[in-house]
């Protein structure tokens, strides 16, 4: 049964990267997926963020919310880091100079190391978040998320949890294509979204 569950989330991943790959306005469908962010209560009102870098290419672009964080006076910006036991961190960065410094790592993706310019960076298990925008490879309307595959986001929500901390929005990005009327496949240790933002919705949980 597991492993019938786990193919057709590999049959499923492999279909969207195909349409996600054939795409010429992903940068038009991420600035409409910007401006709802931008718009919303939920990410006005929160003071802690994390938000993922996103890849060179095949993915939303989230650049210009990473920018708007990091430019706002009242809030801090965190983004994954990939340790090599393969546990994912969310650690702060300073500022846009921070940012633009940072050395690509797996998939081109930039990563922050454990030190800043101004001393050890602060984590967010420590700091606590408001909201976490969360990366997928597809979503369905019951607020399911097909991730990547690698388990990152489950693993590091249940390690948050379990830290005694009160779980954070979490808020799906999505392309129009990787929202689905079908089912998405699910697993038990799978977290769903309270939020999910593509260009032309918001959908809550």
């Amino acid at each position: 049964m597991l492993q019938a569950l786990q193919n057709q989330k590999r049959v499923l991943r492999k279909s969207i990267h195909s349409v996600i790959h054939s795409l010429e306005n992903i940068q038009e469908q991420s600035r409409a997926v910007t401006a709802k962010i931008l718009l919303l209560p939920e990410f006005h009102s929160c003071t802690r963020v994390s938000c993922y870098l996103s890849m060179p290419s095949g993915e939303l672009d989230t650049s210009e919310i990473v920018t708007t964080i990091l430019e706002s006076s009242d809030k801090s910006l965190f983004v994954p880091k990939i340790s090599q036991n393969g546990t994912m961190e969310l650690l702060k960065l300073d500022n846009q100079n921070d940012l633009d410094t940072l050395p690509s790592g797996k998939w081109g993706i930039r990563e922050p190391s454990y030190e800043s310019e101004a001393g050890p960076r602060l984590n967010a298990i420590d700091a606590g978040l408001d909201l976490i925008l969360v990366p997928g490879v597809a979503f369905d309307r019951s607020m399911t998320r097909l991730g990547h595959g690698k388990g990152y986001y489950d693993r590091y929500i249940a390690r948050y949890i379990a830290s005694g901390r009160p779980r954070p929005l979490l808020v799906g990005l999505g392309l129009r294509d990787q929202l689905l009327d079908t089912a998405v496949p699910v697993e038990e240790h799978d977290y769903k979204m309270d939020m999910i933002v593509t260009p032309d919705a918001v959908l809550h949980r």
